[in-house]
């Protein structure tokens, strides 16, 4: 059988490769990443790619080898690693992917959905088998894609376009010569004690991308292609920061958290920006990180945030599921605020148990550290309050700021409450 080489060819790389182990079974283990599992939106290009980086150390430590299969799994085989070492870039995996359903899987689940661990030495003929069955799927797959492909030749698609560098490009363009005031969107995180009304602490602000693609490319999906979105945003980022640079100082002073790319903040636009400052108004702002880009790169979270934290900012962690929140170390990531994501599963759905967890959790990383954010109903407020919270950020906190302007209080626990989201 010839294959040619590419990630259609993997399945029947790891089948050959497989095969060669017969011999030399010992102390080899795998593990099976089902991110074919995975939400189609959250098994983008680009989303493999990191997952296949996190294995890249242990791909050298321990003669390892990584296939990345073309319904986006992937199986990484080592040999002498301890479970822990593996287990480590699973988590980091998890942390990745960790808005996805597959990833919250519950204790009383006796298999794991996300994957699949196999010692060779002892589980040879199972794991051959994973191979043979892994390459007839792929095979079956191709096939069907193309006659896929000839049927839809003459299918037009009724959706928007991804970004093309080129349209990239035209975007860039006009960014540079464009004041971003018009997009730029302010959303207050505020504090809620008990039924007083909701305090604003201080302001997150960001692009809103939905007006900036009606304004400039109605017709394209902006992150449809995610790697030059990625693009885009380091783009958005040296933008903001000029923009802020030339704001009042009042506009610093009243206290904001801005979202930066980790290679933006050891860029030499962060540093103009940093010595645009007045002495003392660098302790009001935030610098909120995303999970994605903190544990596909460690190493340079931990550079950029020793460097923040060492000019006086404050670091925020942004974007956390609630079934990833408990593996979240506060103290030794060095962070000063979680932004905890509102879900159903925090919620009256939630059993009494989960809910203890939550709140042991929320009082070991410290109540005034924790931000509710995407709360965009009373209830979220009111179970917020019952678990300990005292920061919020949503819907629901807008429109109250917005419509009483802090004169009506907030219903007692057993009604409902505020929230706020992006």
């Amino acid at each position: 059988m010839k294959q040619e080489d590419g990630i259609s060819s993997q399945a029947y790389l790891l089948l050959d490769y497989t095969q060669r182990l017969n011999r030399h079974r010992d102390e080899r283990r795998a593990v099976h990443i089902h991110l074919s599992r995975l939400k189609p939106q959250n098994r983008r290009e680009q989303h493999i790619r990191v997952a296949v980086n996190t294995f890249e150390d242990l791909v050298t430590q321990f003669d390892g080898q990584i296939f990345s299969l073309g319904n986006s799994d992937l199986v990484f085989i080592c040999k002498s690693a301890k479970i822990k070492d593996i287990d480590d870039a699973v988590t980091k995996l998890r942390f990745l992917f960790s808005e996805d359903p597959l990833t919250q899987a519950t204790a009383e689940q006796k298999v794991d959905p996300f994957c699949t661990w196999y010692d060779i030495e002892q589980q040879y003929p199972e794991f051959l088998n994973l191979a043979e069955k892994l390459n007839d799927a792929e095979l079956k797959r191709e096939k069907r894609l193309a006659a896929m492909a000839q049927e839809a030749g003459q299918i037009k698609a009724d959706t928007r376009q991804p970004m093309s560098p080129e349209q990239l490009g035209k975007l860039e363009e006009f960014l540079a010569r464009s004041d971003l005031s018009s997009v730029i969107r302010r959303q207050p995180i505020c504090a809620v004690v008990g039924e007083n009304p909701p305090q604003a602490v201080f302001k997150e602000l960001y692009v809103s991308i939905m007006d900036l693609a009606s304004t400039v490319l109605p017709e394209v999906n902006l992150t449809g292609n995610r790697w030059l979105f990625q693009h885009l945003t380091q783009t958005l980022d040296a933008r903001m920061l000029k923009h802020l640079a030339k704001a009042d100082d009042s506009e610093l002073f009243s206290s904001i958290s801005i979202n930066l790319n980790i290679s933006t903040i050891m860029s030499p636009d962060f540093l103009v920006f940093d010595s645009s400052l007045r002495t003392g108004s660098r302790g009001t702002i935030v610098i909120e990180l995303q999970p994605a880009d903190v544990f596909s790169d460690f190493n340079a979270f931990m550079f950029a945030r020793d460097f923040l934290r060492e000019k006086g900012y404050r670091v925020c962690l942004d974007g956390i599921s609630v079934s990833l929140f408990e593996f979240i170390d506060r103290k030794r990531l060095g962070l000063d605020l979680v932004k905890l994501f509102w879900a159903p599963e925090i919620g009256e759905a939630a059993s009494a148990e989960r809910r203890e967890l939550i709140r042991t959790q929320i009082n070991e990383l410290g109540r005034s550290r924790i931000i509710l954010s995407r709360c965009d109903t009373p209830s979220s407020i009111r179970v917020g309050q019952e678990l300990g919270v005292s920061l919020y950020q949503g819907r629901y906190i807008d429109k109250v700021l917005h419509d009483s302007r802090n004169e009506a209080p907030i219903p007692r626990p057993q009604r409902r409450r505020r929230t706020t989201a992006r």
